[in-house]
């Protein structure tokens, strides 16, 4: 294995990873990242079986798990009749992962395990509240400018987010669409698996306002719930984040008269960009592609990446292609394509479609073999075997 100088964008759960997974495999690294502090914001927590393997290899699976809730089920409700029409369990993925489960642990929190362990690592360095300004290489370096001075690197992993400075500074395109609605989280105290007896990840469809319903420990490890909600395509901002607004859609969720400690209005994008690599810099994350969040798969294929890629940095620079040519058309399979369709089936309209659909699910869930065949999709498992076969 050759040992590298390898410089880290963005000190989210993907770049993290990608730092403590290089670090971890020899290679000397710097993470930087633009702000001060890491985000702690409500962002994405739901964790797959094969991200759980990865986290386990970087020794972090204890601290993680112990920092989060473990979901070993998820369903799929009719919000307006308030009926239960399938659930799904990941028992079902016994002998196929060591970690049969998912696991609800914010993605800030993951971010800083990992921060922790590169502090401890002597060829590691963590450089917070340096934002990038410029980018250029040549064919044995990459150098990076920031408002503290320039960095060079052998390779550049660029997981700086969605609107990210180096895919914008090497000029590759970001295919795709933006949805015209947008999307409103509510995070609250209100105990919903109390309420509707659901459990800790359920989607509910509605023709006019879908609901995701998840459970997150919190930094105080009490427990507390978020709420998903799909806002009108001419709501404004002032409309969708007032208390009326916010109140009615709790509401409307079986939540009456519920507070809530923070609310997230957002754009969602289906994008992926043209290039996950550009000679000595690779795109991970968001930077290299953005989905809607339904299904919990953004996140998890942004951290395959990242390990992916650290384990390709380490051998012969002729194989380095094989990380574009994989990772680019297993994120449109396995994430653009599913998470469309799971937002789809959520706010299906045609009253008979949405009937077919729910009845789909329903046989999916009675019969053993199209359950594990369904979830083998859903847990990014089927999409990390097929990484191995590419």
């Amino acid at each position: 294995m050759q040992r590298r100088n390898i410089l880290v964008v963005g000190a989210g759960p993907v770049g993290s990873v990608a730092a403590l997974a290089c670090a971890r495999f020899g290679h000397r690294v710097t993470l930087l990242e633009a702000q001060e502090r890491i985000d702690d914001s409500p962002r994405a927590s739901t964790t797959q079986p094969p991200t759980l393997e990865i986290l386990a290899e970087l020794g972090l699976i204890d601290e993680y798990i112990a920092q989060g809730l473990v979901a070993r089920t998820f369903q799929f409700w009719d919000r307006p009749t308030r009926r239960l029409i399938a659930e799904f369990d990941f028992s079902r993925l016994r002998g196929e992962t060591a970690y049969p489960m998912v696991v609800q642990t914010e993605q800030h929190k993951l971010a800083n395990m990992a921060i922790g362990r590169l502090r401890d690592m002597a060829d590691a360095e963590v450089i917070l509240g340096s934002r990038v300004t410029g980018v250029s290489q040549d064919s044995k370096q990459v150098k990076i400018e920031t408002e503290n001075g320039e960095l060079l690197a052998d390779y550049v992993i660029a997981a700086d987010g969605g609107r990210s400075t180096l895919r914008k500074g090497l000029d590759i395109e970001f295919e795709g669409y933006t949805w015209p609605e947008r999307f409103l989280v509510i995070t609250t105290k209100f105990d919903f698996q109390a309420e509707l007896g659901c459990c800790l990840r359920t989607y509910m469809a509605d023709p006019d306002e879908w609901t995701n319903l998840f459970k997150v420990a919190g930094d105080d490890l009490k427990g507390r719930w978020r709420a998903v909600f799909n806002t009108r395509p001419d709501e404004t901002d002032e409309e969708a984040l007032s208390d009326d607004s916010v109140r009615a859609r709790l509401a409307r969720c079986y939540a009456q008269n519920a507070d809530w400690l923070h609310l997230n209005l957002y754009s969602v994008h289906q994008r992926v960009a043209k290039q996950f690599r550009k000679g000595r810099v690779f795109l991970c994350g968001d930077a290299a592609h953005v989905n809607n969040p339904i299904g919990g798969l953004g996140l998890n294929c942004g951290i395959h990446e990242a390990w992916d890629l650290a384990n390709l940095l380490g051998g012969d620079e002729s194989k380095l292609d094989a990380y574009e040519r994989r990772r680019r058309p297993l994120n449109i399979k396995y994430v653009q394509e599913q998470t469309v369709a799971n937002k789809k089936q959520l706010e299906e309209r045609d009253p008979a479609q949405r009937e077919k659909r729910f009845e789909e699910l329903r046989r999916t869930a009675e019969d053993p073999a199209r359950h594990k065949s369904f979830l083998m999709r859903a847990s990014l498992l089927e999409s990390a075997r097929d990484a191995i076969r590419a």
